[in-house]
């Protein structure tokens, strides 16, 4: 059914209902910006899919209580202001006379839909009302947040909590969240019905994204686009070839390869800034038996066998090669930026092939181990290329591992189902803290947020008790330290296998002024054209 959707959707765009009178600026006022990267959105649906991109481009239309603003630093959105009223419970006052695209007014009702909603368990958002137990309406534009114990990071979760009209919601059916792995397509998938800066005209899978302002937003445009093209294109060539032609006028995913030559063409300008985003490898940890590798015991369960993965891999030459400089080697699973980072905890050393070797054969490996390992094409920076360059450092100890390279959706869709052995996968920091990673990889899968993304089927019964104890820990000093401890025993343990953290410069037209997103999330609210 969804690959048919989205054969469907190359021939036909998705016109997003909507009034007229809410349709960008006159064609004598337009401004367009036209975008690009190699990754497309995965679904229209807010509470749908944890994917970044999705947020991002998703975010331009829906908005949370709370946002970040240039320097990630909260302010109000669609709260204009909130108190304590007491340790465990928060009120938030509304912003009054907010419409939704549809015209229909935002009011306290959409909260409580949109809370209820989010946590269902189909849905992969749940982590960004961890620990709220419940929301209730005090009036139209009151909510009172009742929370299980005072939570250290609720305004930063919320920055991702987004809220949906309830009455536009149950009129067409999108009640319930859509349930992408089992490839279901809903109205809210398709459609959408924001408060936000944009409204989503248009979306056809593969091709384009297309926003235009929205002139009943409550707030003002920082910059002064008012007509956005975004468009996924995989190949790298032809991204930058396109940039380099004028067609677009921002890439936000460079090629490494191609960044020194980007800098020095006059007619762009190329935007340098960090990632808190960290690539590693996640494997099978709960199976007895392999999917997808020769019958037997799973190997993954030998810490050795983890380790011997990890210390075959040349970071540095991964780093000086593949990643042109742009990365930097990791064995942590949180970047510079996140708190709770401890640059002592992230130090790598060198490859050490003959250890690996040994280390292996201690586990009872002598001849290596032989797993598929399934990789994205088209969601980090040269991932394709970096699996490939992996697979060849493991073959070194003997470890024949068979490159299952695919573009995100069918790969999201397969990890989530837990169709995989062995796996890239990429996470950034949407609440700059430590714990977010922590509970969504690493804690043991429940129904809730707690390990929402832990496809390995981690469970360590420390690392669970340490995340639930910093849910709560408003001091923080000793926050902090239990955020040491957790990241620690995930590191030594090799519950994952960190490769790098991400560099992530843009590169744009002379006459495009753009903000910098540390989480790679432009804000098309800041972009300017001159």
């Amino acid at each position: 059914m969804y690959q048919r959707f989205l054969k469907t959707s190359r021939l036909l765009t998705l016109a997003i209902g909507m009034s007229a009178a809410l349709l960008g600026a006159t064609s004598a006022q337009a401004v367009e910006f036209k975008w690009a990267a190699q990754n497309d959105i995965l679904t229209l649906d807010p509470h749908s899919q944890n994917h970044a991109t999705t947020n991002n481009i998703v975010g331009h239309t829906y908005e949370g209580l709370v946002r970040y603003d240039k320097n990630y630093k909260i302010e109000p959105a669609l709260a204009t202001s909130w108190s304590n009223v007491n340790p465990t419970t928060v009120r938030f006052n509304l912003r009054k006379n907010v419409k939704f695209n549809d015209g229909s007014a935002f009011t306290a009702d959409d909260v409580v839909f949109s809370f209820d909603r989010i946590r269902q368990p189909q849905g992969t958002m749940q982590i960004y009302v961890a620990g709220v137990k419940e929301m209730k309406k005090v009036d139209d534009h009151t909510v009172d947040v009742i929370l299980d114990k005072p939570n250290p990071t609720l305004f930063n979760n919320f920055t991702t909590f987004l809220i949906m009209s309830k009455s536009w919601s149950i009129k067409n059916k999108s009640e319930k969240i859509q349930d992408y792995k089992a490839k279901e397509i809903t109205y809210a998938s398709t459609n959408t019905n924001g408060t936000g800066p944009y409204i989503i005209k248009e979306w056809a899978p593969d091709q384009r994204v297309v926003m235009t302002a929205n002139k009943a937003w409550w707030d003002k445009l920082q910059g002064n686009v008012t007509d956005i093209i975004y468009t996924p294109i995989k190949s790298d060539p032809t991204r930058i070839a396109a940039l380099l032609a004028g067609n677009v006028d921002a890439v936000t995913d460079l090629p490494t390869q191609d960044v020194a030559r980007l800098r020095s063409t006059p007619a762009l300008s190329v935007l340098d800034g960090p990632e808190v985003r960290t690539i590693f490898f996640g494997f099978d940890l709960g199976s007895d038996e392999l999917k997808y590798a020769p019958k037997g015991k799973n190997f993954f369960k030998d810490v050795r066998v983890r380790k011997a993965l990890s210390m075959a891999i040349d970071r540095t030459a991964i780093q000086r090669s593949i990643m042109r400089g742009l990365s930097v080697p990791a064995s942590l699973i949180i970047a510079p930026g996140v708190n709770g980072y401890n640059a002592d905890l992230d130090k790598t050393g060198p490859a050490d092939v003959e250890g690996a070797k040994k280390l292996l054969a201690d586990a009872g490996y002598p001849n290596g181990i032989e797993f598929t390992l399934d990789c994205p094409n088209n969601r980090y920076v040269n991932d394709e290329e970096v699996c490939q360059a992996v697979v060849n450092m493991w073959a070194k100890i003997g470890v024949k591992a068979k490159l299952n390279a695919i573009n995100f959706g069918p790969f999201i869709s397969k990890i989530q189902n837990f169709d995989t052995s062995a796996y890239l996968l990429g996470w950034g920091v949407a609440t700059y803290d430590a714990q977010y990673s922590l509970q969504s990889l690493v804690m043991t899968r429940t129904q809730g947020p707690d390990g929402s993304f832990n496809f390995s089927k981690v469970s360590n019964a420390r690392v669970d008790a340490l995340v639930e104890s910093m849910k709560t820990e408003l001091d923080k000093t000793k926050r902090d330290a239990m955020i040491k401890e957790a990241l620690t025993l995930t590191r030594d343990e090799m519950l994952y296998i960190p490769l790098h953290h991400q560099m992530r410069p843009w590169a744009m037209k002379k006459n495009v002024t753009m903000v910098h997103d540390s989480n790679d999330a432009p804000k098309m609210r800041y972009v300017t054209v001159n």
